[in-house]
């Protein structure tokens, strides 16, 4: 009653879109339920709107970057697993075709939220703009995002002035400072005797 029609249901902890239905009136909502219940305890029941689904990639531990924004325009109802990776007819758009005040405002606010979760290495950052007011809803943060030849976070960052293997390389180097800082705070901490 709170949310209205459409709504998506999906589960908490998954990802590829995988157990999400889009339920358009109350009698579709339990089988919804039922299919997320498949693949998690936790579900998430969410207010659908009309908008357009725009990404951000952050690259970076203590001092993140952004990459551009890129759209994905799915090929069908919303952008679910077939739309992903089976019928390889959706579009993505790198840059968005978006002004560049809302693109300063995408990646704005994909650093803060990267940082307010304390995330290193990466993450791909997803939003739902209103098509109508242009509003964005910051949907997720994932992650472990898609690496592969189709994947948004290595095409964005390649339209940013990062070639697929210099990413790897920086990935490769943020992973082995983040580890350096944890062993070196894990001597720290293991060496005082008097801490607590």
């Amino acid at each position: 009653k709170e949310l209205g029609f459409p709504c998506f249901v999906k589960p908490s902890n998954l990802g590829s879109s995988v157990g999400i239905s889009k339920v358009k009136k109350m009698s579709q909502l339990p089988a919804a339920l039922l299919l997320a219940a498949m693949y998690d305890r936790s579900i998430l029941v969410e207010e659908g709107i009309d908008a357009r689904e725009i990404e951000c990639a952050v690259l970076g531990n203590e001092n993140p970057l952004a990459s551009v924004a890129g759209e994905i325009v799915p090929n069908r109802e919303f952008y679910d697993f077939f739309a992903k990776y089976v019928d390889n007819a959706s579009k993505l758009f790198i840059p968005a075709k978006i002004s560049a005040k809302k693109t300063e405002e995408v990646k704005r606010i994909a650093l803060a939220a990267y940082r307010s979760l304390q995330c290193s290495g990466l993450a791909r950052v997803d939003f739902l703009m209103d098509r109508t007011t242009e509003k964005l809803y910051l949907s997720e943060i994932n992650t472990i995002p898609g690496f592969t030849s189709i994947s948004m976070y290595p095409k964005l960052w390649g339209a940013s002035g990062i070639a697929y293997p210099r990413l790897l390389d920086r990935l490769i180097q943020l992973a082995l400072e983040r580890f350096r800082e944890k062993q070196k705070n894990k001597y720290t901490f293991e060496s005082g005797s008097d801490w607590y």
